[in-house]
Formats: structure tokens, C-alpha cells, sequence
């Protein structure tokens, strides 16, 4: 906690001089001497009453025997020589002699000393605080010197094509007369483009580090403030100290809360934010060729920046950072586990394959809750069991076991995802299952979890068929069984009926509608969110898409019903082994979908003779499980009682 001298010692100031002047007027002093003639003394020192005296130029001070005192004045014509004849030889007398009473003048002079350095801290404060204001407008930019411990390119993984466009950056600063020889001339301002978590911030440190130069990170957001005219004041000042420090790299961190389009109306037609971006332009376009200044801007919505920010000379280069591959996946999962006990088992290479989609900041937290994760269970090292674990953890939340669930409400769940999974698993097009669960984690009650063969860029319409299909494979697997439906599915319809949308408007996969979009969007490729939408489309093109994505679910829902009615022994057998085991890891569900019948009926009596049973509820003795052997009897009873399957 930083400590403010300058109100300390005003308070003690005031403590003081509150002191002084309680002492002064309110608490009784001392009770004065009794004033007596030069005669009265020589009488009472020839009757031996007085002990001591003490003279100070023209003031005796008399104490007799009772300790007494009395005070006199002698005469300027007499001599202390003549005082000291009439004093008899017994009385201790003490001559003062040129004495200087300090005391005294400190006391005098205190309350004046007082009020002045009162004066002194107030036109202190005034002064400072016109020195805030002076300073209002200054950069709040942090500069990192080349001597600061930071991170380079080894430290970065996922984006090789990125690192290797930005190595010219890191080039010419370091040999910049190398590029100028040639007439060559580096661009003034690079914009990093990439989802949130590909690692934009992590670059530009990098290139700091790299060239070895100081490094000004600022956030976009930074420069606005609520009075005018400051955001265009620390852009001034932030080019400034640039300059004065080049070669140099300035990094402004989500640049769209700043650089938004001018004049359209977004984030409400912020004037101060529009003078800021203006100073921004005019600054960028002030640079000299020799100046070896390089702005790096980050921002994940590039579609909404303003086109003069875009323009070559300005910001001339674009580098997009998007999420890992595989390979990409490995190394990030390799740096990230560096100097942690790694276990044996732990395979990062299989670990990459199971988390397709995931940004570098997803896999560091990965490992991270692996960790935790490792620790929690008291073990020395970090096992592939706590990685996996830690997939499911950042993909859909930690495990919920205080959350109660009913025993019909666990087979409705296990009935639910082994729909899904059967689904998948026959469906040609579809990818591989890689687990089921019927834990609840977050808000879900289970999930299945498909892993692709491949990192893939383009889709088909088969593909989207399929995956139709198995988003619908869980609410018929629940009609087929109980004869009823569920909320349980609502996730799924939603993102079936919007994957269908997309197919008619977006992708031009409707044989009634042909090849073309409807709808104007605004949206970036990998972010997936909609900003705005125009229609621009007739009633009876909105009837016919319509009716076409009715038609894309209802094929879906008929291939997934056709499906599980030709494999409903199997679904009732998958959902019996979820409910008995809760998860299906991947070794066990390759057996589960193509081996007989009969042989994981077996395998599946002994599993759950050898679980203890655990009544959750107080309910009626359950019939036996099985009867006759056959979990295919268990089919024709779809009004069972919960908890007997």
C-alpha cells in the first residue's frame, strides 16, 4: 500500500497544534512565583531560610528551605558581586550568564511555524493536483525494454506461417539498412486477425523479444475517456515516446474498441472515439520511411474496422491467426506441459487428435486443469486419465455428482445418448464416437462426443446430412422406447433446425432454391456470430425456405428413426451398459456396436452382479434384471417402473 507523506503530516501537523493550544488555554499551568523586594531576600538569607538562587541578568530566583519560590529584580546599578556579599556562605547560588531560552522562543514561535507549513502543504496539494491534470492526457502505454525477460517464437506454436511473415518485422529491425539498400521499405502497421485465444498478444511479445527492441502495449479501450479531446492527446503522446525510443514496436490491443467504423452509427456515434481514431490515422501517416516505428494491432472482428485504418500505408499488412491443426495442437500441448511430471501413459499426440477445434488458450487451460486436476487425486505425476478427464472439464464443465438424479431420469439420459451414438455410428458420413457419458456436467445431463479422422475445412452435404441425423438420434430414441418426449432434446432441435437454415440460405444446398444466399450477413467466417441481417427476399422465398428446411429435418429425422428400429436390441443394450458403467470409453464402444448380441449380454450380467447396489430413493423391491437372459425383453416394456431395467 503506497503511503501519502504529504496528508500524514498534515494530520500530525493538526494533531500538534491542537495539542498546543488544549495545553495552552485549557489545562491548568503551573502556578507563578510570589514576587519579592531585593531587601526581603538579604533578610531571609541572614535568617538561613533561603536554600538557593539563581540570578539571571536582572531576575533572582529564590527557593527557600520549604521549596518555596520567589522571584526579584535587581537594580541595572548594582553589581551581582554586591548581591552576592549579603548572601551568607551556606545558600548554593547559580549565576546565568548571556543564556538564550529556547524553549520559550519555540513555544512563541510554534503556532506561527505551524500555520506556515500549513500554507506550504495546501499550495503543495493545489499544485499536484494541477500536475494530474497536466498529466491527464498522457499515455498510459507500458513500455517492456529490451532488457525485460519476455517470450520469443519458440515460445509460440500453432501458426509457423504467421511467425515466419512476421520474421521480416524482426529482420529489418535488427538489420534494417539490409532492406534499405534495396529500396525495400517495411510496412508501418501489421493487424493480427484470429479468434479469441489463438495467441495475437502472445505474437507481438514475441516479436519484442525476438528483435530484442522496447515494446509499448496499450489496449484500444485505453484511449477513450469521457472528456474531449484526451484519447487524441495520448495517441500524440504514445507516438512521441515511439519515436523518441526507435527502433521500436507500438502494440495496441483490441484496436476495434477505438478503430470502429466513423459515421456509421456504432457503438453510438461516439464522437471522442472518432477524434482518437482520426489522431491514430493522421500519426500512422506522419511516419517516416527511417522512422523504424511498427505498429502491431490485434482485434478478432476485422469486418468492423475502418476502411482508411485497412489502407496500405497504414496498416499494410494482414496476418491471420487462426486455431492450431493437429501438428499445430502437439506442439502448443509440448510447451504447455513443459516442466510439468508428465506420466508415462500421457500420449500428446492422441491428446491433439481429441481436441480438434481448440485455441492455443484452450489448451494451455487443458493442461492446467490436468494439473489441478493430478494434484487433487494426490499424485506425483500427470496421467492420460486427468488429461481426458480435463477435455471434458474445459469442453462442457466439471462433474456435478451432488446433483440428484432419478432413476427414470438416468435411463431416459442413457436412452438419449446411446440414440445419439448408434445413430452416429451407422451413419456413413458421420464422425467416429469417441465417448459417452452419462454424467452430468454444467447444464447437461450426458453428452457424446465425436472426434474427426482429420482436421477438416470444407463440409459436405452428406456430412451435414448426417450430422442432422445424429443431432435428432437422441429425441427418437426416447419415442421409441418410453412412447414419449422429453425436453432433454430442445439443444439439439436448436442446432439442427439452425444447421438446416444455413444448408437452404447460407451454403446454396437447396435442390428448390438453387445455388444462391438469402439474407445480407455481416459476420466473420470463423467466429460464426451474426452481427446484422437484410433481408433481401419475397414472402415466397421466405414460404419456400421454409418448407425446404422442414423437408432437410424431416429426411434427417427419417433416416435416424429408420436407423434405430432396424438396431433397437443394440440401443437397448448400450443404454442398459450406460446406466450399469455411466461412461463408455473408447476401447469398449467398438465392441458394443459390432459384436453379438448375446456375448455383451453375458458381459454385461456380470458387470452389474459385480456393482454394488445403491438405492437412491426409497422404492419397491425391484423385479430382477434379468429374467430370461434377454436385455431385448426389457424392449417391450416401455411403462417399467424407474429403476428396474
Amino acid at each position: 500500500m503506497k503511503i501519502n507523506w504529504k496528508r500524514t503530516i498534515i494530520v500530525y501537523a493538526a494533531i500538534i497544534l491542537i495539542a498546543i493550544l488544549f495545553s495552552t488555554f485549557i489545562l491548568p499551568g503551573e502556578p507563578q512565583p510570589e514576587e519579592v523586594s531585593l531587601s526581603d531576600v538579604i533578610v531571609m538569607s541572614q535568617e538561613g531560610k533561603i536554600d538557593s538562587i539563581l540570578i539571571n541578568e536582572n531576575q533572582l530566583t529564590i527557593i527557600d528551605n520549604n521549596d518555596n519560590k520567589y522571584i526579584t529584580y535587581k537594580e541595572t546599578n548594582v553589581s551581582i558581586y554586591e548581591i552576592e556579599g549579603f548572601i551568607l556562605e551556606g545558600v548554593d547560588v547559580t549565576i546565568e550568564r548571556g543564556g538564550f531560552n529556547w524553549g520559550s522562543l519555540l513555544i512563541s514561535f510554534l503556532p506561527l511555524l505551524i500555520f506556515g507549513l500549513l500554507i506550504f502543504f495546501l499550495f503543495s496539494q493545489a499544485k499536484g493536483a494541477n500536475n494530474q491534470a497536466m498529466n491527464f492526457g498522457r499515455s498510459k502505454a507500458r513500455m517492456l525494454t529490451a532488457s525485460t525477460p519476455t517470450v520469443t517464437f519458440d515460445d509460440v506454436a500453432g501458426v509457423d506461417e504467421a511467425k515466419q511473415e512476421l520474421y521480416e518485422v524482426v529482420d529489418f529491425l535488427k538489420m534494417r539498412e539490409k532492406y534499405q539498400s534495396l529500396g525495400a521499405r517495411i510496412p508501418k502497421g501489421i493487424l493480427l486477425i484470429g479468434p479469441p485465444g489463438t495467441g495475437k498478444t502472445l505474437m507481438a511479445k514475441a516479436i519484442a523479444g525476438e528483435a530484442g527492441v522496447p515494446f509499448f502495449s496499450i489496449s484500444g479501450s485505453e484511449f477513450v475517456e469521457m472528456f474531449v479531446g484526451v484519447g487524441a492527446s495520448r495517441v500524440r503522446d504514445l507516438f512521441d515516446q515511439a519515436k523518441r525510443n526507435a527502433p521500436c514496436i507500438v502494440f495496441i490491443d483490441e484496436i476495434d474498441a477505438v478503430g470502429r467504423q466513423r459515421g456509421a452509427g456504432m457503438g453510438g456515434g461516439h464522437d471522442e472515439r472518432e477524434q482518437t481514431l482520426n489522431q491514430i490515422l493522421v500519426e500512422m501517416d506522419g511516419f517516416d520511411t527511417n522512422t523504424s516505428v511498427i505498429v502491431i494491432a490485434a482485434t478478432n472482428r476485422p469486418d468492423i474496422l475502418d476502411e482508411a485504418l485497412l489502407r496500405p500505408g497504414r496498416f499494410d499488412r494482414r496476418i491471420t491467426l487462426d486455431r492450431p491443426d493437429i501438428v499445430g495442437r502437439t506442439a502448443i500441448l509440448k510447451i504447455h506441459s513443459k516442466g510439468k511430471p508428465l506420466d508415462e501413459t500421457a500420449d500428446l499426440q492422441s491428446l491433439a487428435k481429441q481436441t480438434v477445434g481448440f485455441s492455443g488458450a484452450d489448451l494451455a487451460n487443458l493442461v492446467n486443469e490436468a494439473a489441478i486436476l493430478a494434484a487433487r487425486r494426490g499424485k506425483k505425476t500427470i496421467g492420460m486419465s486427468e488429461l481426458e478427464e480435463s477435455i471434458d472439464r474445459v469442453i462442457a464443465g466439471p462433474e456435478r455428482k451432488s446433483r440428484k438424479i432419478s432413476p427414470k431420469e438416468k435411463e431416459i439420459t442413457a436412452y438419449h445418448e446411446a440414440g445419439h451414438a448408434l445413430v452416429a455410428r451407422m451413419s456413413p458420413n458421420a464422425d467416429p464416437v469417441h465417448k459417452i457419458s452419462i454424467v452430468a456436467r454444467g447444464m447437461s445431463l450426458g453428452h457424446t462426443r465425436q472426434l474427426p479422422t482429420e482436421d477438416r475445412y470444407l463440409l459436405t452435404r452428406s456430412q451435414f446430412k448426417d450430422m442432422l441425423a445424429t443431432l435428432l438420434g437422441g429425441r427418437i430414441a426416447e419415442e421409441i422406447i418410453f412412447g414419449e418426449i422429453s425436453t432433454g432434446a430442445s439443444d439439439d432441435i436448436r442446432r439442427a433446425t439452425s444447421l438446416a437454415h444455413k444448408m437452404v440460405t447460407d451454403y446454396g444446398m437447396s435442390d428448390k432454391l438453387g445455388t444462391r444466399t438469402f439474407g445480407n450477413k455481416q459476420e466473420m467466417i470463423f467466429l460464426g456470430r451474426e452481427i446484422s441481417e437484410q433481408r433481401d427476399y419475397g414472402d415466397d422465398i421466405a414460404n419456400i425456405i421454409d418448407e425446404e428446411v422442414h423437408s432437410i429435418l424431416q429426411t434427417a429425422y427419417n433416416t435416424a428413426k429408420d436407423i434405430l428400429l432396424k438396431n433397437k436390441d443394440r440401443l437397448a443394450h448400450i443404454a442398459q451398459r450406460l446406466m450399469a458403467k455411466e461412461t463408455i470409453e473408447p476401447d469398449e464402444l467398438e465392441k458394443l456396436f459390432t459384436e453379438p448380441i448375446d456375448k455383451l449380454e453375458a458381459e454385461l450380467e456380470e458387470i452389474v452382479t459385480a456393482k454394488p447396489v445403491v438405492e437412491e430413493v426409497p422404492e419397491k423391491k425391484p423385479a430382477k434384471q434379468t429374467k430370461k437372459g434377454k436385455v431385448s425383453d426389457l424392449i417391450n416394456q416401455p411403462k417399467q417402473a424407474p429403476g428396474t431395467a
